[in-house]
C-alpha cells in the first residue's frame, strides 16, 4: 500500500462486517491461501499446509456488493457477468498500481477474507 503504508508498519484495525464497508476505506484482508478461522482469529486452520503467501494484505475498497462493476479501471472484471458487484465480493485496489496485486489482476476478493478496517498507524493520533 505504498505510499500510504509501508511494509512492517503497525496499524490499528477495527473489526467490521462487510455490510458496513464504504468505497475508499482501507481494509485488511487475509492473504491468498489464508482465511480467518470461524473463531475470527487470524491464522492457519488446523491441518492446512503452510503457505508462503502474505498472511494479511492491505488494500483500498473500490466497490462493495451492489455497486456497479468498475470495468474501466479493473481489467480482470471486464468480462464479469452482471452489472453489479455480487454479494460476498469486494473490489479492492492498492495505492501503487504498478506494484500492487489486487482486483486489477485477481478480480473479486471475497468478503470472508475481511479482517477489518484500518483506523490509523500505530503511534499516530
Amino acid at each position: 500500500m505504498l505510499p500510504t503504508y509501508r511494509p512492517g508498519e503497525r496499524l490499528v484495525v477495527r473489526r467490521v462486517s462487510a455490510r458496513s464497508l464504504r468505497d475508499g476505506q482501507v481494509v485488511v484482508l487475509a492473504g491468498l491461501g489464508h482465511r480467518p478461522p470461524a473463531d475470527g482469529q487470524p491464522g492457519e486452520r488446523a491441518g492446512d499446509e503452510p503457505d508462503m503467501s502474505p498472511r494479511w494484505i492491505v488494500k483500498r475498497v473500490a466497490a462493495v456488493p451492489g455497486d456497479p462493476i468498475p470495468r474501466d479501471t479493473v481489467p480482470a472484471l471486464r468480462t464479469a457477468p452482471g452489472t453489479r458487484v455480487p454479494d460476498g465480493h469486494l473490489v479492492v485496489l492498492g495505492d501503487n498500481p504498478e506494484r500492487s496485486h489486487d482486483s486489477r489482476h485477481a478480480g473479486y476478493m471475497t468478503t470472508d477474507r475481511l479482517l477489518g478496517v484500518v483506523l490509523r498507524k500505530v503511534g499516530q493520533p
